[in-house]
């Protein structure tokens, strides 16, 4: 029987592949909602291009008339690009050679029997209300509070707390 792959591939991706390697790692052998839902909660840059490249991949694996939901990560491999060569002019004359890395990555979804579906999903983030805004009208009434009918204050000021404070907590 021959085994059902789905390849998609990224070339030429201005990030050094030592970079993207790390993130790569850390989906390797996942299934497929789960490694998207990893790369969405990534704060790594590589995260977006590489969640970029399963979504092609997935759609590569539709067109194969594969079962999405069965799919998992069989290959990621992340080779280096090409260089591009510059530099940067620095004392005395002399120059400093930066080489600008790009890498090349080859995804391979395949499809496995005993997939276990996903428990959790990433929720949507709650759309926060508009308050509203205090003005001058907020900043009286703070003061008012401080301030009894004595005339004297109610608490003691912030400012004085601080400076004697120091670092002894």
């Amino acid at each position: 029987m021959k085994e059902s792959n789905a390849t998609a591939i990224l070339r030429y991706l201005k990030i050094a592949p030592r970079k993207v390697r790390f993130v790569a790692d850390m989906i390797r052998g996942l299934s497929l909602k789960e490694a998207q839902a990893q790369l969405m909660l990534s704060p790594r840059r590589p995260s977006e291009d590489l969640l970029k490249l399963i979504h092609s991949a997935r759609a590569n694996a539709v067109f194969q008339k594969m079962d999405p939901e069965s799919l998992y990560i069989k290959e990621i491999r992340v080779d280096q690009g090409p260089k591009q060569k510059r530099w940067m002019a620095r004392a005395r004359g002399s120059s400093a050679f930066i080489e600008r890395k790009t890498s090349h990555i080859i995804l391979v979804l395949g499809v496995k029997a005993g997939v276990k579906k996903v428990k959790y999903t990433i929720p949507e983030k709650p759309k926060k209300k508009v308050s509203e805004k205090k003005g001058k009208k907020g900043a009286a009434k703070k003061k008012e509070e401080n301030i009894s009918e004595g005339g004297k204050r109610t608490s003691e000021p912030t400012g004085f707390r601080k400076v004697f404070r120091r670092k002894s907590i």
